[in-house]
């Protein structure tokens, strides 16, 4: 093939090495047609998910869940049961006389774990005693403050100068356990996951759902649903792509119809009245399995969560979640986004736009230049006033001593033609005073 070729930013081809959008010879808006070319041979790009998955491996993972809910709910056995391991110790249930604390305390649990030559760095935040108090007003604020603080602690490692050793703390899914009473969700369930669903992906989960008949579990499902479609509740819903096979999108469907999921925890091993040994719990009717998709919706739940959707939910967290934080936490700082920046501009456009700036700038200062002046006018016609007033009162006042000089004279003039003296004789024959003639 003769004709040159580049990639665009949305992976698209398109002739003469130009890339979408920066054609000079189409509207700014306009888009080239995509042209696509058969390879003539084996390039190597197609390995390119086999590099991925090797440097991946080579890095391993980093998973932060967050459990929530009410003691007594199995939260530690379902974490246990999840991971098929015993990273969540059983926690000894308080006595009647013991006090309960009396603030929300934040417990985090990590541990490194493989599978198959994989490694995954599991971290566990449980909230223990939430929702366990009578007066239960702001308890959900230590669980927000917690995520956020997480958001904090990252956007200050993007920030330094070195992040070559950079740790995903945030929580990238939370199961919410859900006390089975088979009514609705209660309003301190509806204000937690109001507060949180705009920060972690909420996963809403029935807890202990064996206590409940099939039948009740779907009613309180779609009242569950019911309540957090009426308070505009955001909980993660299962991605979507295009050009995916059918098996994929019925596997994806049938896992959104498990929300919120029916759950049932046991790492415990009972053996059926067939002989078969299982994780579950024995009763005295039957055998509950944890891993009979039958029984309850442990096997979607691990699948979304583990096997199928992990790397969504961390790029949901970083992409969208973290995202939104970062630009309102940074908006409150006062740091502004230039617009300009990452935008791709017509230069025709952009010379157009500084033209208009120029002249916008230009008409300014004449207008300003315009105001000088005329200020500078005005004070000199006020000054040339006020001198003006001052030579007219000179010249009145000295109009009028000239008049009065001129009055004097023709009075002079009258007495000496009349021989009046102009000024009166004195008497010189009077006798002097103090002296006496001898």
């Amino acid at each position: 093939m003769t004709d040159s070729y580049s990639s665009s930013g949305n992976g698209d081809v398109t002739p003469n090495g130009l890339a979408n959008g920066s054609n000079p010879s189409l509207p700014h808006n306009a888009l080239p047609s995509i042209i696509r070319k058969k390879l003539m041979g084996y390039v190597g790009f197609a390995n390119l998910p086999n590099q991925v998955h090797r440097k991946s491996v080579r890095k391993g993972f980093q998973f932060t869940a967050m459990v929530v809910g009410e003691s007594g709910l199995g939260k530690s056995t379902l974490i246990n049961t999840l991971f098929n391991t015993t990273l969540y110790p059983a926690k000894e249930p308080l006595p009647p006389s013991a006090e309960r604390p009396k603030t929300v305390a934040i417990e985090s649990i990590g541990a490194d774990i493989e599978e198959n030559g994989v490694r995954l760095h599991l971290t566990v935040v449980d909230t223990p005693g939430f929702g366990d108090f009578v007066n239960n007003d702001d308890s959900w604020k230590p669980i927000v403050e917690n995520i956020e603080s997480r958001f904090d602690s990252y956007l200050e490692q993007e920030n330094r100068v070195n992040r070559t050793k950079v740790v995903d703390n945030r929580v990238h899914a939370c199961l919410y356990f859900i006390q089975p009473t088979g009514h609705s969700l209660k309003e301190i369930d509806i204000e937690f996951m109001r507060r949180l669903h705009t920060k972690v992906n909420l996963i809403p989960v029935i807890a202990k759902a064996d206590t409940m008949t099939h039948e009740e579990v779907a009613d309180f499902k779609e009242r569950i649903l019911s309540d957090i479609a009426h308070h505009n509740i955001h909980i993660f819903q299962a991605p979507t792509y295009d050009n995916e096979d059918e098996e994929t999108i019925a596997e994806a469907e049938e896992i959104a119809s498990k929300i919120p999921f029916a759950i049932v925890g046991s790492d415990k091993a009972v053996v059926t009245p067939d002989g078969r040994e299982v994780r579950g719990r024995a009763y005295p009717w039957g055998v509950v399995e944890v891993d009979n998709e039958d029984h309850c919706d442990f096997v979607k739940l691990r699948q979304m969560l583990v096997r199928t959707y992990m790397e969504e939910l961390r790029e949901y967290t970083n992409d969208v979640l973290y995202e939104n934080w970062r630009t309102e936490k940074l908006v409150s700082m006062g740091v502004a986004q230039d617009s300009t920046v990452f935008k791709e501009i017509n230069p025709a456009a952009r010379m157009q736009e500084e033209r208009v700036l120029h002249e916008a700038k230009l008409a300014k200062m004449e207008a300003e230049m315009k105001m000088v002046f005329q200020q500078k006018v005005q004070e000199k016609e006020a000054k040339l006033k006020q001198s003006e007033e001052e030579l007219y009162a000179r010249h009145k006042e000295m109009k009028d001593a000239l008049e009065k000089q001129r009055a004097d004279l023709e009075d002079k003039k009258k007495k000496i033609e009349s021989g009046r003296p102009i000024t009166p004789e004195k008497n010189s024959t009077g006798r002097r005073k103090g002296f006496l003639r001898t």
